[in-house]
């Protein structure tokens, strides 16, 4: 059975007609936001990929990829994609996108390894998004822009939907805070990661931390992160490492921080090489996607993913993900769910 975050008091604000019209003014006005403050193109992408040529994402590197053969390539296998942050990036070089501009898209996954709670599905839908970036964009100042633009399209969405139903009342704070998760790990030396972040979204209410992936100074990471898309080992301007990490807030609801991006500059030849040299994955240059970024075939570039489920839980103030989508839960959750007051789709 999965585990339920029990809010302290749950009342659903909206019921489910208004539910499902709040969803889709939230997906259509965010993305429009999104396109405009990025300016990206939308693109239609895979929901699977061949197995083998390292375009699939391991995430943090541990989830198995649902796979299935395919009968008219004699049972080749494809996986259905964990995140699209290697097939944006090809997709940019095919489509000959100039630095400036950029590209999003619907991405849906399956995630059969994904421990089910309030916040976490087997069904995964988010915007991802990726834009050409230039040589000298490969900055921490740049990365702070694009979340600061992306938190200000989340923000408008959220002023659109409290307008539309006056019961919901804004939450979220006007500015979103940077931090290092080094610096967190300073701040909370006796917390874990989790903990960390609900200290941190709890007295800031919005939070970017940064440097997700490589190991702090405690020999532990704060979260764990594949090797070969985002660069978490690039030393940046501050002298800080790491050029991604998560947007993550204080929700009232539940009482906790939540993710609702996870995002970076993409790794170049020499992060790729080093981050693969540290996880002792360097087979993985022998890779079909890994090759064309060491021939100089892919653009450099900075992109992530936002969770549509997440932000119109978030926004239309949800006490669980399957009230907003429809999944597979075990039946102990949606009987408890129910006795909570969360009527799950």
């Amino acid at each position: 059975m999965g585990n339920i975050i029990k809010p302290i008091v749950y009342t659903a604000a909206l019921d489910m007609k208004q539910t499902e019209h709040g969803i889709k003014q939230i997906k259509e006005f965010f993305q429009q936001n999104l396109s405009t403050e990025l300016r990206l193109r939308r693109v239609t992408a895979p929901l699977f990929v061949l197995q083998g040529l390292g375009i699939n994402d391991d995430l943090n590197g541990v989830e198995r990829a649902v796979t299935f053969p395919i009968k008219d390539l004699g049972d080749a296998k494809a996986e259905v994609v964990h995140s699209l942050a290697k097939w944006k990036r090809m997709s940019l070089a095919e489509y000959k996108i100039e630095p400036g501009y950029g590209i999003y898209t619907d991405m849906n996954a399956i995630r059969a390894d994904e421990e089910l709670d309030n916040l976490h599905s087997l069904y995964v839908d988010q915007w991802d998004w990726e834009a050409v970036i230039t040589r000298e964009q490969r900055t921490l100042a740049f990365l702070k822009n694009v979340v600061e633009r992306i938190y200000a399209a989340i923000l408008r969405t959220e002023y659109l939907t409290c307008e539309t139903y006056p019961q919901l009342k804004p939450f979220l704070p006007n500015k979103i805070t940077f931090i290092h998760s080094e610096e967190l790990l300073k701040m909370y030396p006796d917390k874990t990661p989790k903990e960390r972040e609900d200290a941190i979204c709890k007295k800031y209410g919005a939070v970017f931390v940064i440097g997700i992936g490589g190991k702090l100074s405690d020999g532990k990471k704060h979260d764990g992160r594949a090797p070969d898309y985002d660069d978490w080992s690039t030393v940046a301007e501050d002298g800080s490492v790491g050029l991604n990490g998560d947007i993550l807030i204080w929700y009232p609801v539940l009482g906790r921080s939540f993710e609702l991006s996870s995002m970076g500059i993409r790794v170049d030849k020499e992060s790729l090489v080093r981050q693969l040299k540290i996880e002792g994955k360097e087979e993985r240059l022998g890779l079909y996607f890994h090759k064309k970024l060491m021939n100089d075939e892919l653009p450099l570039s900075i992109g992530g993913g936002i969770g549509q489920s997440r932000l119109c839980m978030v926004l239309l103030h949800k006490g669980h993900i399957g009230e907003i989508q429809a999944s597979i839960w075990p039946e102990d959750m949606r009987k408890e769910c129910k006795e909570l007051g969360m009527t799950l789709i």
